[in-house]
């Protein structure tokens, strides 16, 4: 049997481990069993990139729970984009990019393949499928739910989201110190999340539960827990008046010398990206049609309009997604994945293909059909523990 795997779209806290767990399940199961990883994703199947990995490692292979990151490497490739392959060198100028990877799987002899990433990831996986059964090729593909974004449809909980969380909270409960170097300080906290605000919110529910409800502040020292809360979250599910917000907040700045936000990267994106297209400026897209948001800049064109309105002294953007994508799985996210690959090797040695995950219908782990699987998942701003926190911080929208 050979057993093949390849990561995809950004990286998240769960890939290498998600890797190295399958690995210890298949080992159990068949010492004789061959291991292959394709480099940088679809990027490597296209381009015959590609490792063999060692079966003997053992109970060794935990050491890769230690590891963030992937160390096959991940890159944005859709198999049906056939314009962006050639022009991107991963192809030649007649070739259909589907049909370049299924050869590849073929010459290979694999038998199983896991594809690890999100929703984009795993739907280029089920054209895959479907064009390979089209050939009369049998190949079992199995993927598992990775986005810190949590924005997968029909999936309660994505792999790796838990563990960015904590770290974007982690990542705040330093940065705010930064209100200490200024009268009038501006902090934005950008969290990744183009069209879900779940890590947005659960970032600052696990910063105000776990770290700010943990800390003793002394009043004498002028460290009052005010300057270390947060006043404002915005994410892309609510909209939220600027007006309204900016009269909100100058009274906080006025109170407690300094204003503390949350922002999702794609919160309120579309007057943006409108604006700036009235204006006849290039928004740029990535291969799936993403505005590209690192261009954009959000928490920039956040700041510009709050300096003015709250009359600040000092202003200060921090991005935690690099930081906080890039950790080593926290034992919350190390069960799911522990759960998500026993449950994925089970079912992909009984032929069958899909996505891993809990299933919204049941909240059972299941194996999802590929045509099920589909992005931009919203979160559910109703769940009593966002509420609860919006509530806290006197944020109504």
């Amino acid at each position: 049997m050979k057993v093949a795997f390849l990561t995809s779209g950004g990286i998240a806290p769960c890939l290498s481990s998600s890797i190295a767990r399958l690995i210890y399940n298949y080992s159990k199961l068949d010492k004789d069993v061959e291991f292959l990883g394709y480099l940088y994703g679809y990027k490597g199947l296209l381009t015959n990139k590609k490792i063999k990995i060692p079966s003997d490692y053992g109970e060794k292979i935990s050491l890769l729970y230690d590891f963030g990151g992937t160390f096959l490497g991940n890159s944005r490739v859709k198999l049906t984009n056939a314009k962006d392959c050639i022009k991107k060198g991963y192809i030649g100028k007649n070739e259909k990019p589907l049909l370049v990877a299924a050869n590849q799987l073929l010459r290979d002899k694999v038998d199983i393949l896991h594809t690890i990433g999100g929703d984009d990831t795993n739907t280029t996986a089920a054209d895959l499928v479907t064009y390979l059964n089209e050939k009369n090729y049998k190949l079992t593909v199995v993927g598992l739910p990775k986005t810190i974004d949590n924005d997968v449809y029909p999936i309660v909980q994505t792999l790796g989201a838990y563990t960015a969380a904590e770290q974007s909270a982690l990542f705040f409960k330093n940065i705010v110190n930064e209100n200490t170097t200024s009268s009038r300080q501006l902090i934005i906290h950008e969290v990744m999340g183009r069209n879900c605000g779940w890590l947005t919110a659960y970032s600052a529910f696990v910063y105000k539960s776990k770290i700010l409800n943990n800390m003793t502040f002394l009043k004498s020292f002028n460290l009052n827990v005010e300057k270390w809360d947060i006043h404002a979250i915005y994410i892309p599910e609510q909209k939220f008046s600027l007006k309204d917000e900016s009269i909100r907040l100058q009274k906080v700045m006025d109170e407690h010398d300094c204003v503390n936000i949350f922002l999702s990267e794609g919160a309120g994106i579309d007057n943006i990206v409108n604006e700036k297209e009235k204006n006849g400026e290039e928004v740029k897209r990535d291969a799936f049609g993403h505005v590209r948001l690192d261009e954009l800049n959000p928490g920039q064109w956040y700041a510009s309009y709050f300096k003015k309105h709250l009359k600040c002294d000092k202003v200060l953007v921090q991005k935690s997604g690099y930081f906080s994508r890039s950790s080593a799985p926290n034992e919350e996210d190390l069960k799911l994945i522990f759960d998500h690959a026993d449950f994925a090797v089970d079912t992909a040695v009984r032929g069958v293909s899909g996505v891993v995950g809990i299933d919204e219908e049941n909240n059972k782990l299941s194996c999802i059909d590929f045509a099920r699987i589909k992005g931009n998942k919203p979160f559910n701003v109703n769940v009593k523990w966002f509420i609860d926190l919006k509530k806290g911080i006197n944020q109504v929208n």
